[in-house]
């Protein structure tokens, strides 16, 4: 158990190491900028899963809470002149906010009726967001938000890198801030309540509480990336609350496998840099990830993860000394 745990934790540091290095190593400024989508798509995943995975929440406002922080970012940035370095971790407030109000229709709800008003938020937000035209800019959207910058320092300079290890921070933090709660005594109580409901409930364990606390931890991050989102792309389009975003992302919090943090994650760089290579094969490259997904789903229910898990393992008894 202690080698498996040193193993994971060198994998961990060998990995954030990788990324830390890689813009210094490779210059390429798209190849920065798909592991920076990768970032931001990973951490919209992992905290998606803190809800669906780890608490049992069929929470489909998800893709709503970083809808929130994209939007609220672009608003007080360019409408109101608010500094992008104070509206990036205020929309994770906001997404955080607008999280704990899902919550006062479905703290009682279970199953089919939570995804219904779940998914409903995420209808009222998009009509909301294009019935306020003269200030969100409707179905056309919001166009060149404010970039960051330190001075005379803008971040587009240097092919991305300013804005690649601002991604990286969001992706660190939000990572670590999930692996935290997730082995916390708050982590334990949302895995009862997913496992045994009415068990939990009887220990003491407030059902409300939880799901409030869990839908808006799960909501922070996602928020912030939201804002960073608006910030680093410099628009912010009523495109991110369609179904093509809502299942790409599902499509990696399944195939990574739910309730696993680094799963939704190792999914979200594999799936982004596949549709990627792909991308000459136009239509056919969304049948092609489609197909692969429905294969790794069959073959590996637990998702990559398991997947990988399964392989270390193999590798690791075919070379470890037999005993007679």
């Amino acid at each position: 158990m202690r080698q498996r745990l040193d193993r994971a934790t060198v994998g961990k540091i060998a990995g954030a190491a990788a990324l830390v290095l890689l813009p210094l190593v490779i210059g390429d400024s798209y190849l920065r900028h798909l592991v920076i989508v990768a970032m931001i798509y990973a951490v919209i995943a992992s905290n998606w899963d803190l809800s669906l995975g780890y608490g049992g929440i069929f929470n489909f406002a998800h893709l709503a809470f970083f809808g929130v922080g994209v939007y609220f970012c672009a608003i007080v940035s360019k409408v109101l002149g608010v500094s992008p370095w104070l509206a990036i971790p205020a929309a994770g407030l906001a997404a955080a906010a607008a999280a704990a109000l899902v919550c006062l229709p479905v703290l009682r709800l279970k199953g089919i009726y939570v995804i219904l008003v779940t998914f409903a938020f995420g209808q009222l937000v998009l009509h909301l967001v294009i019935s306020q035209a003269e200030i969100t800019g409707g179905s056309v959207g919001m166009v060149f938000l404010p970039a960051l910058e330190i001075g005379d320092y803008k971040f587009t300079r240097d092919g991305k890198l300013g804005y690649y290890y601002i991604a990286l921070t969001v992706f660190l933090l939000s990572t670590f801030f999930l692996r935290r709660l997730v082995k916390s005594s708050f982590g334990l109580a949302v895995v009862a309540l997913r496992d045994n409901e009415e068990y939990a409930v009887s220990r003491g364990i407030s059902l409300a509480r939880q799901r409030v606390y869990t839908l808006t931890a799960s909501a922070l991050f996602t928020g912030i990336a939201g804002g960073f989102y608006a910030t680093y792309l410099r628009v912010a389009s009523p495109e991110i609350f369609g179904f093509g975003v809502l299942s790409l992302v599902l499509s990696m919090l399944l195939v990574g496998g739910i309730g696993t943090i680094w799963g939704p994650v190792l999914a979200a760089f594999a799936l982004t840099f596949l549709s990627e290579a792909m991308i000459d094969f136009g239509a056919w490259r969304h049948l092609i990830v489609a197909a692969m997904i429905v294969l790794v789903l069959l073959f590996y229910p637990g998702g990559l993860l398991m997947a990988l898990d399964g392989i270390a393992r193999r590798v690791t008894s075919a070379f470890s000394p037999k005993v007679d």
